[in-house]
């Protein structure tokens, strides 16, 4: 697997949001500026972060987004799953019916191993801890 840039770009604006804290309004501006987003980009990932319900977006002139989660039970896998889906490592593991060697398949077995303990991983990392270390946000305003 391999994290996609709309992925990371989902990472980078949750993160900005976090930081701001919880329901705090954020300009599309600042954010796509701060976390070197591409405006339509951005646009594009707040979508799909929407109908995760991890942010909410405000339209208008005083428009932006709002964290809609507490970033104390928002972790990495929630938002990585959000913009890519369910994460897997094999097609065998995504849809073991196609694969007629998936029931007694030993690297079968490896495969749904890995995933579950990257799974595992990512969901053990909150949105507040990654915003509470120091210098979280770097400056990609100035990249």
């Amino acid at each position: 697997m391999r994290l996609t840039r709309a992925g990371e770009y989902a990472i980078r604006c949750v993160l900005y949001l976090s930081a701001k804290g919880e329901g705090m309004l954020t300009s599309k501006k600042e954010i796509a500026s701060r976390c070197g987003i591409p405006p339509q980009f951005l646009s594009k990932i707040a979508q799909e972060l929407q109908k995760a319900r991890i942010i909410e977006i405000r339209q208008g002139p005083r428009g932006g987004f709002i964290l809609a989660q507490n970033p104390e039970e928002l972790t990495l896998l929630n938002v990585v799953e959000a913009i890519i889906g369910e994460i897997y490592l094999n097609d065998c593991v995504a849809r073991p019916n196609q694969c007629t060697a998936s029931p007694k398949c030993p690297v079968h077995r490896v495969w749904n191993k890995a995933r579950e303990q990257l799974r595992n991983t990512l969901n053990s990392v909150t949105f507040k801890e990654l915003a509470s270390e120091p210098n979280c946000l770097p400056d990609f305003s100035k990249e």
